[in-house]
């Protein structure tokens, strides 16, 4: 762990953390974030890819690489909070065992691969007294606040229609466990993505009366699906329409959202991924900050004007976790919510008019 980690935050001792898998979860969602805030140490790291053990190694100087999640339960005593990262499939599975060994959870999402999966942990964690929580991040980039904050200030007057994607456009993807996997593994673009889309508009506009969904294959050999789009009509009367696609040439509006007063359309990604791909650090001057050229547009035709995006802030669930966890407040991601989101998976599954 790092000196400043080693002192905690506020002379309290550090959360002691255990990172379950160094692919891009672990390497870039989470081991930075974890460095970064002091009520935290990086303790432990699992990963059984040689290279992925070299780079956690000289990423994390401090912390302890291991090849498989064993090791973490053999001296869970010495651990307070462990993150799964691995491949979807894996996520109940490690959970259950986490909860048994006496520590906290963080799952990344998808939280499981089926709703009574999910349902099954969240009843355990609460029966041995423990912290569960999912790793919802996408509810702080910054699109997605910038958008939120417009809904709740009214700025778009009543909501009727809200348009988002998640697109890209890669007819021959590496190979990983993501294009290997079927979706009873947890693999696809809608466990994938989805998870995402659902629990953003879901966090906006409420309970799902009705889903429409379309889940097809389009890329040669691809194990499941790789292009969906799902409509949702909220008990709210708001209609939500939702693209993931990973065969999109040519890519629509992150954000198209339409009220009786106004709209709001945004481009592009939010840009903590990349910036972490590429090196950058949470602490760093400008982290998160969209540049102006692409902060998204509101109004009416004619009558446009471009709005500030917010600052996008992952770090913000792991200041709220601590906080749950020092001072028994609310998780930063109520796993039931992840549970709910699973049941609307599989309600877009079973009623797909282009199966997969």
């Amino acid at each position: 762990m790092t000196d400043a980690a080693a002192a905690g935050h506020a002379g309290r001792p550090p959360i002691r953390t255990a990172v379950i898998g160094f692919g891009t979860s672990g390497r870039v969602f989470h081991a930075p974030f974890l460095e970064a805030d002091p009520d935290y140490s990086l303790d432990v790291i699992v990963t059984g890819h040689p290279e992925r053990r070299a780079a956690a190694a000289t990423r994390h100087p401090h912390a302890r690489v291991v090849p498989n999640p064993e090791a973490v339960w053999a001296d869970a005593a010495a651990l307070d909070l462990v993150v799964i990262g691995s491949p979807s499939g894996t996520h109940a599975a490690l959970a259950d065992v986490a909860l048994d060994a006496g520590l906290d959870v963080v799952v990344d999402k998808p939280f499981a691969v089926t709703s009574a999966e999910g349902r099954a942990l969240v009843e355990k964690a609460e029966r041995l007294g423990r912290r569960l929580t999912v790793f919802q991040n996408r509810r702080w980039d910054g699109d997605f606040r910038t958008v939120r904050r417009l809904v709740e200030e009214g700025r778009l007057g009543e909501v009727r229609r809200f348009e988002s994607r998640f697109e890209w456009w890669k007819p021959a993807p590496a190979t990983s466990w993501k294009t290997e996997a079927s979706a009873a593994e947890g693999g696809g673009i809608l466990y994938d993505l989805g998870t995402h889309l659902i629990d953003q508009a879901v966090q906006l506009f409420g309970a799902v009366a009705d889903v429409y969904s379309e889940i097809a294959r389009r890329r040669t050999g691809a194990a499941a699906d790789d292009d969906v789009f799902l409509a949702l009509q909220h008990a709210s009367g708001v209609t939500s329409h939702l693209w993931m696609n990973a065969m999109a040439p040519l890519l629509g509006p992150r954000f198209h959202v339409l009220g009786s007063e106004a709209g709001y359309t945004s481009w592009g990604l939010d840009v903590q991924e990349p910036s972490l791909i590429a090196g950058a650090l949470p602490g760093d001057p400008g982290f998160g900050e969209t540049p102006e050229a692409r902060w998204g547009v509101l109004g009416a035709d004619g009558a446009t004007t471009r709005v500030p995006t917010e600052r996008g802030d992952y770090g913000e669930f792991y200041r709220r976790l601590a906080g749950a966890l020092r001072e028994g407040g609310p998780l930063p991601v109520d796993p039931v919510e992840a549970v709910d989101v699973l049941e609307l998976i599989e309600r877009a599954r079973a009623g797909a008019s282009v199966p997969a």
